[in-house]
């Protein structure tokens, strides 16, 4: 049998037309073949996958809360580990600051001298303090009512670490520490007027020492503790309630 490739109606058949339709057809079968062995890859390897299961729009859905709410639990505790410190730093500095002896340094006859709240040294030999005067005792007493309203608001504080800091004592933790600044602030703004207007006119070398000085950073360190705690119970507060309406 011989095949032409004419075009006319009598050509016989023809191989344009052949190809025509042979090419179409088999590229279909072959994005067809493809998409399945792709689809079968997959397959199978999900199935390699023990355990694993496709996602679901809900199960997304709570995964992206639970992600959320654990990254929000983090801040949390950031804030109270945060308030949780200042307050160990500034309940050190408070009975460091109250204990020694060197909140001003004077010259004394020619020889140097300290003194903090419970004793005067000169030339490095101390004494108690054996005059009675209204300011030191007033510094003296809010010192010590600082350093253990401190105390009270770092073991309160701690309780947001087994607890949670939704607990109450957190709240009442940050108040006494914010209160333990305020105390010391008094005891150093007493000290620091009464200091100025009389030792300033009775010593012309003086000055305020370290003792005095780190009191200062204590009041600042309390009452940083006290705002973190008083944030982290706020922020728990205002958490809004995860959703108990599940999509169906």
């Amino acid at each position: 049998m011989e095949v032409t490739a004419g075009t006319g109606p009598r050509g016989g058949f023809s191989i344009t037309h052949m190809l025509h339709s042979i090419i179409p057809s088999f590229v279909r079968r072959t994005k067809a073949a493809r998409g399945a062995g792709f689809k079968k890859e997959t397959q199978s390897l999900l199935a390699s996958r023990p355990g694993h299961t496709p996602a679901k729009p809900e199960l997304l859905n709570v995964s992206l809360q639970d992600r959320s709410s654990a990254a929000f639990s983090r801040m949390l505790y950031t804030l109270a580990g945060g308030g949780t410190l200042c307050g160990v730093a500034a309940l050190v500095l408070l009975i460091v600051s109250t204990a020694t002896d060197f909140w001003m340094q004077y010259r004394y006859s020619g020889s140097s001298a300290n003194q903090g709240l419970w004793r005067f040294c000169i030339n490095h030999k101390c004494h108690a303090h054996t005059i009675t005067v209204a300011f030191w005792d007033a510094t003296r007493a809010f010192m010590l009512l600082a350093v253990l309203s401190c105390f009270a608001g770092v073991v309160l504080g701690l309780s947001a670490f087994t607890n949670g800091t939704k607990n109450r004592r957190v709240r009442t933790g940050g108040i006494a520490l914010v209160l333990s600044g305020f105390l010391a602030l008094l005891a150093l703004a007493i000290y620091t007027g009464v200091t100025v207007t009389f030792f300033g006119k009775r010593f012309l070398d003086w000055r305020f020492s370290w003792s005095y000085i780190i009191g200062w950073v204590a009041v600042i360190l309390a009452f940083a503790a006290g705002v973190f705690q008083l944030c982290a119970y706020q922020r728990t507060n205002a958490e809004p309630a995860p959703s108990n309406n599940p999509d169906s």
